[in-house]
């Protein structure tokens, strides 16, 4: 079976191509001097390009995984459901040890167990074609998502902008088109005039080795600076606007992203450079690393403990604070800063959006059952009590 119709039509490279029931993955370890691709039909041979990373980046790993699972799946013998369970379980584990810290992998691995416990009345040859299936939603969605937030981000940019990244968050580190390099896209693409400086991100180069080399195939002006030349360039004012992704974001709004990235975030705010953390979020409940309480989108409705929507761009809120671009262009503000911006709405200067519940912040428990439970159609903002 090919996937590739299926998707839509992104730029920049696709660095995961599944065909005919091949999983093929561009080596990352040889760019960029080198452009080569392994085929792989076996699932510790999956876990191991995970583990050794010819795959990297949170949403990429998270697609590999899932066609891992599958093949884990494929080379199951029995017709026999608890013994099936038991076997996919084990290559799910296996896929799951080769990189602990990656939030995706486990989302994805627990999407397409849940899909196998879902279906318990199923033959085991059925469960193994919904589990490719599953396997080319994951991968399609994560497509569709960046090309989203990347049109939102680029919103957000001016017409001609000049952007600092950092790391690799672009369509090698995802299914395809890229976070906060998917925002540069979008602004390319929408006419924009875009410059970009990348970090080279020591110790592992990724601006260097990767976003660099994305950036020049897709003919996007890329200058490729060390890490040290950053806080020179912002003095100089040749540096608008930070973009850069995020594998963790805190309940307090807290980020945990590739060493380095403090450093930028620093500077940034020093020389009032507006910072965007580009991140997709999912909900599967209140526990685990996916269920945070600074911005949340799943199943057709938005949690965020403040949200809003400028009436202009010019406000320059975003000197006060780096803000999210998620999937649905909505944007959130860390506690501190909850009075100004609760001021801000009650005097007009901020509008909600239309269909808008606000929630007392005390209710965050509830809303949070709410939305995993699929009673919420609506964006819901909490608003802290007075």
């Amino acid at each position: 079976m090919s996937n590739c119709a299926a998707f839509p039509d992104a730029g920049g490279i696709r660095p995961i191509k599944y065909n005919d029931g091949v999983l093929s993955l561009i080596d990352q370890r040889l760019l960029p001097t080198e452009e080569v691709w392994l085929e792989y039909t076996d699932y510790q041979a999956v876990a191991e390009a995970i583990r050794s990373m010819v795959v990297r980046g949170a949403p990429a790993i998270g697609v590999t995984a899932a066609y891992g699972a599958l093949f884990g799946a494929r080379a199951i013998e029995t017709d026999d459901y608890a013994e099936f369970v038991k076997e996919f379980d084990h290559a799910c584990e296996v896929l799951g040890a080769t990189r602990p810290t990656a939030v995706n992998l486990f989302w994805a691995l627990d999407r397409m167990k849940s899909l196998v416990r879902a279906n318990p009345e199923q033959p085991v040859g059925n469960l193994k074609i919904a589990l490719e299936y599953e396997a080319m939603a994951i991968n399609e969605e994560d497509v569709r998502i960046n090309m989203n937030m990347g049109r939102h981000g680029a919103a957000l940019l001016p017409d001609k902008v000049r952007i600092l990244t950092h790391c690799n968050a672009g369509a090698l580190a995802t299914g395809g088109y890229g976070t906060a390099l998917g925002v540069i896209r979008a602004a390319v693409a929408a006419g924009k005039e875009v410059a970009v400086f990348a970090d080279e991100t020591r110790p592992f180069l990724q601006g260097s080795r990767l976003t660099a080399w994305e950036l020049m195939r897709d003919n996007i002006q890329t200058v490729l600076i060390c890490d040290n030349m950053a806080g020179y360039l912002m003095s100089k004012g040749a540096i608008d606007a930070v973009i850069v992704g995020a594998d963790r974001i805190a309940a307090n709004g807290d980020v945990a992203n590739k060493i380095g990235t403090y450093t930028v975030a620093v500077l940034a705010k020093e020389h009032k450079i507006p910072t965007w953390r580009q991140k997709i979020f999912e909900t599967s409940g209140t526990e685990g690393g996916q269920s945070t309480a600074f911005g949340l989108v799943g199943h057709g409705g938005y949690l965020a403990v403040v949200g809003f929507t400028p009436k202009k761009l010019q406000l320059r809120l975003s000197n006060l604070m780096a803000f999210d671009a998620t999937a649905q262009g909505n944007w959130g503000c860390l506690p501190e800063h909850y009075p100004a911006i609760v001021e801000l709405v009650l005097s007009g200067k901020i509008a909600l959006e239309p269909f808008v519940e606000l929630r007392p912040l005390s209710s965050i428990n509830q809303t949070f059952k709410d939305l995993h439970e699929r009673r919420i159609n609506r964006r819901v903002i909490l608003i802290p009590e007075s």
